[in-house]
Order: C-alpha cells, then structure tokens, then sequence
C-alpha cells in the first residue's frame, strides 16, 4: 500500500510523541513492503534526506508561529498528497481534522489518531480551546476513520461527539542502560535522583511535582527534563520554586542520554492530566522505572498494577516519595516489573500490527499473512 503520514513536525525528532510514533510505525510498514511517506516541516530540518529508514521524506514549508505552524503545513500536505496519491492517509491531532475532508474528497481513505483532549488544557485560551472542540466534533465526518489510544478516549468521543473510533495505543521499545557515563557532566548518579520529562505546560503539573518532592528531606534530586517550544512563563515559575535539588535539563534531544536519565533514576514522577496513552508514561516503564503517578483513568489504564498513584494534591504525592524512598524493596520490585506491562501490549510491533490492519481495511488490501491479525473492536 502507499500510505503518507501527515500532521507532525517530521523525522527524525525528538520533541514530540507524534514524531516518534510516525518513525516508529512509519520504519515498520516499509520493512514490510509498504510505500510509506512523511511531510515534514521544511524550516525545522537543516538536512533534508529523500529517503529515512526507508521512508520517503517529503519537506513542504510552514508558518512557524506557535498557533499556525501546524494547520499551515497539515493544510499545504493535504493539497499536495490530494494531487500525489495514496491509498491512506494518515492524520495526527486532532486540530487537523479539517484538513482531512481533503485527502477524504480526493478519494483517499483517510484515517485521523486525535491523540488528546486538547479542549480541556490550560495552555489555551478561549478561541484556542473553541477550536479544538469543534474540530473533535466534525472529526467524524472529515475522515473514514478515527483512532483513540485508550478505552477512556474511545468513550469520550462516543458519548460526547457520537463519534466511533478504532483503539490503538501508542507503543515503547524496551531498553537498558548502556553509556551511564553520560550522566556524569550533569552530576548524577543511578539510584540518586527522581526524574521527569515532559512539556512544562500547567496541566502536566511539574509544579505540583516539585512541591511535593521539596515536602520531603531526602538528599536525592529531582531532575527535570523537558520545555516548551515557546517562551514560558510557567517554566520561570517553575524555576522560581525549586530549590537546589530540583535540576532543570532543558528540553534533551540526545535520546542516549535520555534513556540513561530514564534507566539509572531511583523513580519517575508522571503528574499528566490530559490526554490518552502518554508516551512519556510508556517510555519509562520500558527503561524500567518505578513510577509514581497522578491518578487518572488514562494513567491508571497504562498502568494498571504497575504503578503507584497519587491524587491531585501535594501533600499526598510527597507520601508516596516518602513509602518509595523508605520502602527501596518497594522501588526495587515495581522497576524489575515495569518492562512487562510494555510486553503486555505496548510493544511497537503490537502498534504496527494494528494500524497495518486498518490501513489494509481501508485501502482494500491485504497482505497474505495478516488475516489473522485483529484489530481492536471499534
């Protein structure tokens, strides 16, 4: 089949889960024969390679500001891919709905992964939040198909929107330590500090995080890594209520030391609020992580057994640092488990197998050895 993947920055990249979803997905189906293309956006890549892991690159430009970046690339990808041909398409975020009645009227069988419940995050304003609404609720008549990640996600567009949906999560590779020597310009230590990386966005709840971990008197740290595409004044909050043992990375793009920030910590602390299957979430059960969590329907689905939650309050998340730094047989047993729940079913070839499936069902087309495979019921 030839299938485009539109709606995320480009690969290779490291800032976002869509971009590591389409190169995960994307490598996948080209080694199993398919014709895969990805747009990217022109002005982010200094190289621009034709060919990616076997993926065909495609660089068309944009409007980099923080609200038109997205829809004027998504809109320009759509009219190119109008023109171009395939047998699928496939969407990332919701915000892009719109622009999928194009690929869908040009006869492409389109498919769009609407990804979280953007409408609810403080990061917007008003309009901003109107906007996503709207788009989540035309969502079912612009595309052929929608795809949540999690059964709440499924609900929520069922009982708010009326709106059906496949369910595909979002996947992790499991990976140990290899080069812990990178933590070392950064004075760090296996087992010595509690980590995060996410967006420093409100609805993620560093702050939160941060209040609870200096309710403690460990003498571990607490690293953060994570920031936002766009000048912040939350993260100088953030900043501003730490204190020396509270370390801020900045945004790592060094997936290396990223993994080495993940396999040596004593915990992970997740406070996401929003949203389906985190991808953060995965990844630290797949290096292995003892995780601490806010307790969410989503995060508790991921989770289920193997993780430790906390309501939305400081003071209860810092008992749950203090259990896990008195009880290390506690932090110790939950590590040594979490690479399991990723072999339950968030493996990245489990994630392949469905989307391969579904673009089979849209497109007509099958390959002979994945009649077998079922797709999650919609």
């Amino acid at each position: 089949m030839k299938i485009a993947i539109l709606g995320t920055r480009g690969i290779p990249s490291g800032y976002s889960g869509y971009e590591t979803f389409a190169e995960e997905v994307g490598r996948r189906l080209a080694e199993r024969g398919h014709d895969v293309t990805v747009y990217c956006r022109r002005s982010i890549f200094k190289d621009r390679p034709a060919m990616y892991r076997g993926m065909k690159m495609l660089y068309l430009p944009s409007i980099q500001t923080k609200s038109l970046s997205t829809f004027t690339h998504t809109l320009l990808s759509a009219l190119h891919l109008a023109f171009r041909r395939a047998d699928a398409a496939l969407f990332v975020n919701v915000a892009n709905s719109p622009f999928c009645l194009i690929t869908k009227l040009a006869g492409i069988q389109t498919a769009l992964n609407v990804d979280g419940l953007e409408w609810l995050r403080p990061k917007w304003g008003p309009a901003g939040k109107k906007f996503f609404h709207a788009a989540a609720r035309i969502a079912k008549y612009t595309t052929h198909r929608l795809i949540t990640d999690a059964e709440r996600m499924k609900e929520i567009y069922q009982e708010e929107f009326g709106a059906d949906s496949a369910l595909i999560a979002y996947g992790a590779n499991i990976l140990a330590s290899s080069k812990p020597e990178l933590l070392k310009p950064f004075g760090l230590t296996k087992g010595e500090y509690f980590f995060t990386a996410c967006r420093l966005v409100p609805d993620n709840n560093v702050d939160l995080l941060i209040d609870a971990f200096l309710r403690t008197n460990t003498t571990k740290k607490y690293v953060i890594a994570g920031g936002t595409p766009y000048k912040s004044p939350h993260i100088a909050l953030l900043r501003k209520m730490a204190d020396p043992r509270v370390q801020f990375l900045g945004h790592v793009d060094d997936q290396d030391l990223l993994r080495e920030l993940h396999c040596n910590a004593y915990a992970y602390l997740h406070g996401h609020q929003f949203g389906g299957t985190n991808p953060t979430l995965l990844k630290a059960l797949a290096f292995g992580n003892c995780v601490l969590a806010l307790d969410t329907p989503f995060n508790r689905e991921v989770l289920d057994d193997y993780g430790i939650f906390f309501d939305k309050d400081a003071a209860a998340a810092a008992r749950r640092i203090r259990e896990i730094l008195e009880h290390p047989e506690v932090q110790e047993r939950m590590s040594r488990r979490a690479p399991e729940r990723i072999r339950e079913k968030y493996t990245w070839d489990i994630i392949t197998d469905q989307y391969e499936t579904l673009f089979g069902r849209l497109g007509g087309k099958s390959r002979p050895d994945q009649s077998s495979k079922q797709l999650p019921q919609a």
